[in-house]
């Protein structure tokens, strides 16, 4: 056998498998019938008033895609473009709302006012996101619609701003459009931090990856920010009208109304920001998504946080069933 037979015959190393890296902690528990029988991890942060870290768990520095929890900000840039916008109608422009008749009717109110029409809309057709909304809307013979979709608040106010700045509209989701380039800037400035990647969001806007402790500080930065400036007119409208934030549902507009000063935004695959009006804050995603996950490990971070208030409790619950009857919970596991 020659030499060059014999080399070739030599299988190739196997290159090392790289270790697995660390999992992340157990945020929430799955109890059924007094069974663990799954389990949400994910990671978290609390800043203390003064804007240090009091708790971390997982690692909140990995960047991540905020979701719906960077509305604040983007309605903070297109207030910086130039839109004067207040009350219920700012509320909406941060709004991930329930598709209720009162989130319907005040968006198509605010398209007629700016000269514009739901077609112009580039959020995709879409149910309300609430349930029991959703059956109504149905059995009244209606069919998904873009003003509908949760985001229709927002392209509305993106869309409004580029018509009073002369900018282009067929292209206002582009990453490089002026508007998306000033709430690019306000995301940054907010969080402390660059942008780590860029995306696209479920309503096809740019979706801007930061850390988790970047999102609490953003947060922070809004309820702290002096009166009159984009940021805190983005909070104090929202902690005004929660109800165009969220709906009539939802446990963002329980605790806006509920804790004096309160500014809170979900956002999709189990993100939540907080932020409290002394400065507290807190901000943690669910790794697997389970928004089902998402109340009780809020409930949880709001009582380390000192919040005492029955709404917590409230919006901790998240109870299993089975045969029609109560057999368990997800319940925070730290």
């Amino acid at each position: 056998m020659s030499a060059a037979r014999s080399e070739a015959s030599v299988p190739p190393a196997i290159p090392p498998v790289p270790p697995a890296p660390p999992a992340s902690p157990v945020l929430a528990e799955v109890v059924r019938s007094g069974f663990v029988e799954g389990r949400h991890r994910g990671s978290l942060v609390l800043l203390a008033a003064d804007g240090s870290v009091e708790l971390a768990l997982g690692d909140p520095a990995v960047p991540v895609f905020p979701r719906s929890s960077n509305k604040p900000m983007q309605a903070a840039g297109i207030l910086r473009a130039g839109l004067d916008l207040a009350g219920e109608r700012l509320a909406l422009a941060a709004a991930s709302h329930s598709g209720e008749i009162f989130h319907r009717d005040l968006v198509r109110k605010m398209l007629g006012e700016h000269g514009l029409t739901a077609a112009q809309l580039q959020c995709p057709p879409d149910l309300p996101l609430d349930r029991a909304e959703a059956e109504t809307y149905l059995a009244a013979g209606a069919v998904r619609d873009r003003v509908t979709m949760n985001c229709s608040g927002k392209h509305t106010a993106m869309l409004a701003v580029c018509a009073q700045r002369g900018w282009p509209l067929d292209s206002y989701l582009d990453p490089g459009h002026p508007l998306q380039q000033q709430i690019h800037s306000v995301v940054e400035e907010s969080a402390g931090e660059s942008v780590a990647a860029v995306g696209t969001d479920g309503c096809g806007a740019p979706l801007l990856a930061i850390s988790l402790t970047g999102l609490a500080r953003a947060f922070r930065s809004f309820v702290l920010a002096p009166p009159g400036s984009a940021e805190r007119r983005v909070a104090d409208a929202m902690r005004a009208h929660p109800e165009y934030v969220a709906g009539t549902r939802r446990p963002d507009t329980w605790l806006m109304r509920e804790v004096p000063g309160a500014l809170s935004k979900m956002g999709a695959e189990a993100v939540q920001a907080v932020a409290l009006p002394d400065g507290r804050a807190l901000a943690f995603k669910v790794e697997d998504g389970g928004g089902r996950a998402l109340g009780p490990v809020l409930a949880r971070a709001l009582g380390l946080l000192g919040v005492d208030a029955p709404v917590v409790a409230r919006i901790g619950r998240e109870p299993l069933t089975g045969g029609g009857r109560e057999v368990g919970e997800v319940r925070a596991a730290f």
